[in-house]
């Protein structure tokens, strides 16, 4: 949506939303190119809606617009609504958007700004006024940005990044790491300022907030993702998973432990009774050797093939086993049915915030 169609919008909605309450009365709307009279000095707001109170006290509700609802934006606007109001008597700044996020809200919170977006939901806060509307679905949804930011080639970066939040990054640097082209990272570092997920300094950024980042990674992710194989075989899951072990290290194969295989290793929570292994290639002679039989039931050995080589990326040595990274544990236990969020979390609290 561009940003004029949604500032007429939101002109519409406001006024709506407002003499709904009956605790407000709307006196008039100055429109932007009336504003320069009111604020010579300072860049005009978007628009202005002048109320009167039950007490007939009047104010100035000073609208600030963005098409774009992403953090980095709505804090840009925060600033720029704090910078006019400030020091002036009965104005309130109140930032517009086709939906904001629970981060960019709370963003508008903690600076004393109001927010209302084109699905409904606002929050009008000043003196003894005090309107909320919330559980509004976004009538706008847009997912590209995130979804491209969660594409295999880019979560190639987002490991780097993941695996030493303290460490700085350049463009460069992310690129030649993550094996992943110069534009593509500086695509990426680009999506994680919008979300306020990383912060520059003298050309070098580094993750600011790990785990909010991993569990919006985790919200788009599906272990599913990769092609996945079943089978039966015989032994039990310990004899099948040191017959595993020895064959590849024997013959050079790659492969790492997840879900139930590798928590049970990094992080002991659930029992189980199905091993579940990322292997690369060489899946028939694993399958000869160990004697398993492919089956559309009840197994009790899942072979994945990876969607990508970033899975193997961060692999832990065990007692002896190769289990994949605690981020990848993390992001396929969040998706595995019989309490796999439950063994994500213990993950979370014993592994991962540790370093973070």
């Amino acid at each position: 949506m561009k940003e004029f169609e949604c500032i007429e919008n939101l002109k519409k909605i406001a006024n709506m939303l407002l003499e709904n309450t009956g605790i407000l009365e709307i006196i008039k709307l100055d429109e932007s190119n009336d504003i320069q009279v009111i604020l010579p000095e300072i860049q005009r707001p978007d628009f202005i809606l002048n109320v009167r109170t039950k007490d007939k006290e009047q104010y100035s509700l000073v609208f600030e617009v963005k098409s774009i609802g992403q953090p980095r934006y709505i804090r840009m606007a925060v600033n720029q609504l704090r910078a006019l109001i400030s020091q002036r008597q009965n104005m309130y700044g109140v930032i517009g958007a086709p939906y904001l996020s629970e981060e960019s809200r709370r963003i508008c919170l903690e600076n004393d700004i109001g927010f209302i977006d084109i699905s409904g939901n606002c929050l009008i806060k000043f003196n003894n006024i005090y309107i909320e509307v919330q559980g509004k679905p976004n009538a706008y949804p847009t997912t590209r940005p995130l979804k491209s930011l969660f594409a295999p080639k880019s979560t190639r970066a987002l490991r780097m990044l993941l695996s030493d939040p303290r460490k700085e990054w350049n463009v460069n640097n992310l690129a030649k790491d993550a094996n992943i082209s110069l534009g593509q990272a500086s695509n990426i570092k680009k999506k994680l300022l919008d979300y306020e997920l990383i912060q520059e300094k003298n050309k070098k950024f580094q993750i600011v907030n790990p785990e909010n980042l991993l569990n919006k990674w985790a919200e788009s992710y599906t272990y599913h993702k990769n092609r996945m194989r079943n089978f039966y075989s015989f032994d039990v899951v310990k004899e099948i998973e040191r017959k595993l072990i020895n064959y590849c290290e024997s013959n050079k194969i790659q492969y790492a432990f997840t879900l139930t295989s590798g928590a049970s290793l990094v992080a002991p929570f659930l029992r189980y009774n199905r091993v579940f292994v990322y292997i690369k290639d060489s899946l028939e002679k694993i399958i000869l050797a160990l004697g398993l039989k492919e089956v559309s039931s009840g197994p009790n050995i899942s072979i994945l093939e990876p969607y990508d080589e970033g899975v193997f990326y961060g692999i832990q040595d065990i007692n002896g086993a190769k289990v994949v990274s605690d981020v990848q544990l993390y992001l396929d236990l969040q998706g595995y049915r019989g309490r796999g969020e439950e063994a994500a979390q213990f993950l979370m609290q014993r592994r991962l915030r540790k370093p973070w």
